[in-house]
């Protein structure tokens, strides 16, 4: 039994080190960049890069109707958003800041536009937001790199 638990203490260990937890954060802001650049992808004209389409425009004027900001402004935030952050996220640059700005989004589409998403969806998105807020990139982070060159 001694060596189960000296075992169970050596795995522990490992999985609470930084490496481990620097994987896992990658991982982490690779999966909410994943989700709002798909969903960013959705909203660009077809042959542009961040040009608004047409289904979009309709869409914020019609079911996201809800978002108290007119759909003229909604609609190219949104894109810019779902553009901009997840390209931070992968690069763990601007973690925390990218992270708190779609915790944002999540919240405006939770309350604003998809209600009954929150424990199917939503909490999901938001935990993981949460975890990049409070943790930061991790080690293979730019963020990281950033603040190592600041020190010396």
């Amino acid at each position: 039994m001694g060596n189960l638990i000296s075992l169970y203490q050596r795995l522990v260990g490992i999985a609470s080190g930084r490496a481990a937890e620097s994987i896992a954060l990658l991982a982490t802001r690779l999966a909410l960049a994943g989700i709002f650049w798909r969903s960013g992808r959705t909203k660009v004209a077809e042959g542009t890069w961040l040009q608004v389409s047409d289904t979009t425009h309709f869409l914020f004027e019609s079911e996201y109707a809800g978002v108290p900001i007119p759909a003229d402004l909604a609609a190219p935030m949104a894109l810019y958003a779902e553009t901009l952050f997840p390209i931070l996220l992968v690069l763990g640059l601007a973690t925390r800041f990218s992270a708190v700005a779609l915790l944002g989004m999540t919240l405006v589409i939770q309350f604003f536009v998809y209600p009954d998403a929150w424990w199917s969806v939503h909490i999901v998105w938001a935990a993981m937001a949460a975890v990049l807020i409070t943790r930061g990139g991790g080690v293979l982070a730019l963020d990281t790199a950033f603040a190592a060159r600041q020190v010396r």
